[in-house]
């Protein structure tokens, strides 16, 4: 099992525009994406893109495990997905505006407007062409991933820098947590973890 270091904010592949994969099925592309996978189980996340492991070229590996899907959605979990060389529409105008973290801004979390219902085309490991379209959290996961590609971090699409903040002290973030319950359930865990929550949300 080979699990990759993950570049940080800073690091100049994640400022750049990646690279187009010129053939899906090649060796070292199936090799890159196992590593992806593998780097994800070993963390514990649900999404990477090829840039945060310091390689420029346009693919991403996900899943949606059920652990993270909020109590209320109807969302369901989706396998080990790869994809290669992808393409991202917004299907409407309705966005929402979501809590975010990121493997290559460690310790931090940040609220950015998200469309809600995107149509993702990609290729596979095996070079076929696939569409499909996802929504709400779902839908937030694969833009996080592929603003990537495009050299962006989810602090570029703030609107409001006062959300942006520590890990360990997500105010804003439990006071949210405290008025609707039903958000991604690793955030509400790290709220719960907040020793000081009492005091300031008494």
């Amino acid at each position: 099992m080979a699990v990759r270091q993950i570049a940080r904010m800073g690091h100049p592949v994640l400022r750049r525009v990646a690279d187009p994969i010129s053939d899906p099925t090649a060796t070292e592309i199936t090799r890159l994406a196992t590593d992806m996978q593998n780097t994800l189980e070993w963390i514990g996340a649900s999404g990477i893109a090829a840039p945060q492991v310091y390689e420029s070229v346009r693919l991403i590996v996900y899943r949606i495990d059920a652990g993270r899907i909020p109590p209320g959605s109807d969302l369901q979990p989706v396998e080990w997905t790869v994809l290669i060389n992808p393409s991202l529409e917004f299907i409407d105008d309705e966005m929402v505006s979501v809590w975010e973290r990121c493997l290559s801004l460690p310790g931090l979390h940040g609220k950015a407007p998200r469309h809600r219902h995107i149509r993702i085309t990609h290729q596979t490991l095996d070079g076929e062409n696939r569409v499909f379209e996802a929504h709400d959290w779902h839908a937030t996961l694969l833009q996080h991933e592929y603003d990537h590609l495009d050299g962006i971090l989810y602090p570029m699409r703030m609107t409001d820098l006062s959300l942006l903040g520590f890990n360990a002290e997500p105010g804003a973030l439990a006071e949210e947590v405290k008025a609707d319950p039903n958000i991604d359930p690793l955030l509400v865990k790290m709220v719960e973890a907040w020793p000081d929550r009492d005091k300031w949300l008494a």
